[in-house]
């Protein structure tokens, strides 16, 4: 039997706890979604990019302006153009988007999160 007199539930500490680490996951979701979001959008740009006919054929600056060029009309804004490499080696086209993005939580708390993207175009 349970008696009627005793408590059931939680405390006020315990719902204090609870909506804190609530919004602690909540903060952290809203500032960590849009560097994934972005970083989707340089995986396509890189994507679309192997799809290009001839690139191999292109030249690495030709290569790189097309890819800044794909970053622009996607609206990336964490890659620059020191990010972005290209390299080229017996017909085989090398290009590699390497980038790092800090976004502060609060306070001296800051989320750190490093991408390292590559394709390769052309080759055996």
């Amino acid at each position: 039997m349970i008696d009627p007199k005793r408590q059931c539930g939680m405390t006020m500490i315990g719902i204090l706890f609870m909506l804190i680490l609530i919004g602690f996951f909540t903060l952290l979701t809203l500032k960590i979604l849009p560097i994934y979001l972005e970083h989707f959008k340089v995986v396509s740009s890189l994507k679309s990019l192997e799809q290009t006919p001839d690139l191999t054929h292109m030249s690495r600056r030709h290569i790189l302006g097309l890819m800044e060029k794909r970053l622009d009309i996607n609206m990336v804004d964490q890659v620059t153009r020191q990010d972005i490499e290209v390299s080229k080696q017996d017909g085989t086209v090398l290009v590699s988007v390497a980038y790092s993005v800090e976004k502060p939580l609060f306070g001296n708390l800051s989320v750190i999160v490093d991408f390292d993207d590559k394709i390769e175009v052309g080759g055996n």
